[in-house]
C-alpha cells in the first residue's frame, strides 16, 4: 500500500535507517489505518502518499532525539491514531511504550495494531490531566511526547507531569507554533522544565518531485525538577487560563 522506497529515503533524510522488518510493520499499520478508518474517524489522511510522509515520515523524524538509553520509557499522551508513539517503537523496538487516549474505540484500535505488529504496550484510557495525577504514571517516563494535540503553554502542563527529573518532553508541531514556544517560558518555570532544543525542519527534508515540503518544528524539553503537586489542573481551568 504504501512506497517503501520513499519511505525508507525519508526516513534516511533525517538519519533513521528502515531495515525490512520496520518497512513491514509500516505497511501493515497503513492497512489497518485505513481499515478502521472507515469503521471510526481515526484521521483524515488516508492516501498511501498521506500516511507515508504526514504520518510515518513526520514521526520518525523526531526519532534521533530520543535518548539512546536501551529500554527507554515512553508516554505518548493523546496518542489518537498512534503517531508518534507506534512510529518510535517500530524504529526503535526496545522502547517500552505506553499510549494513552481519552477515547477508548481508539484504544481498541491500537491494541489490534500493536498485536499485529508484535509490539509491547501499555494502553491508557484516561485524559492527559487525569494520567499526570496518577501516582503509577506521574513522574515515570524517560520521555513522553505528543503531537497535534494543543497549544505548548497547554501542553506542557499535560505532559510534563508524566517525566522523570532529567527525562524530555519532546513535542511535534507545525510552523506556527513558535509563538506558542515564547508564551510557554511562564509554564516551563512553573512545571519544572526548560527548552533543550528546538528543531525546524521541512517535510520532506529534501525536495522531490510530486510533494510539496512542508515546514515543522520539534521542541525538546528537559525536565530539571520535580512539577509541583497542583499540577496538571483540571481541564476547563487549563483551557481557561493557560499557565
Amino acid at each position: 500500500m504504501i512506497n517503501r522506497d520513499l519511505l525508507c529515503e525519508l526516513a534516511a533524510d533525517y538519519g533513521v535507517a528502515l531495515n525490512a522488518a520496520a518497512l513491514d510493520k509500516f505497511e501493515r499499520y497503513a492497512a489497518l489505518l485505513v481499515e478502521w478508518n472507515q469503521k471510526m474517524n481515526l484521521t483524515a489522511i488516508t492516501d498511501p502518499l498521506g500516511i507515508t510522509v504526514k504520518h510515518f515520515a513526520d514521526s520518525v523524524a523526531a526519532v534521533p532525539l530520543l535518548p539512546e538509553k536501551q529500554g527507554l520509557s515512553v508516554i505518548d499522551v493523546g496518542t489518537g491514531a498512534g503517531f508518534p508513539g507506534i512510529p518510535f517503537a517500530i524504529v526503535r523496538p526496545d522502547i517500552r511504550l505506553t499510549l494513552l487516549d481519552s477515547l477508548n474505540k481508539r484504544l481498541i484500535f491500537l491494541e489490534e495494531v500493536c498485536r499485529e505488529l508484535d509490539i509491547p504496550v501499555q494502553r491508557i484510557h484516561a485524559r492527559a490531566e487525569e494520567g499526570g495525577r496518577k501516582p503509577e504514571l506521574r513522574e515515570q517516563f524517560d520521555v513522553a511526547t505528543a503531537r497535534a494535540v494543543a497549544g505548548l503553554p497547554v501542553l506542557l502542563e499535560y505532559c510534563l507531569p508524566f517525566v522523570k527529573v532529567g527525562g524530555r518532553f519532546v513535542a511535534l508541531k507545525g510552523p506556527d507554533s513558535d509563538d506558542e514556544h515564547r508564551a510557554s517560558a511562564a509554564a516551563l518555570t512553573k512545571l519544572g522544565g526548560k527548552t533543550a532544543d528546538v528543531h525546524k525542519l521541512l517535510l520532506p527534508k529534501t525536495p522531490r518531485e510530486g510533494l510539496e515540503q512542508q515546514e515543522r518544528r520539534i521542541f525538546v524539553f528537559e525536565k530539571t525538577k520535580q512539577t509541583p503537586s497542583a499540577y496538571p489542573r483540571a481541564s476547563a481551568k487549563i483551557a481557561k487560563v493557560p499557565l
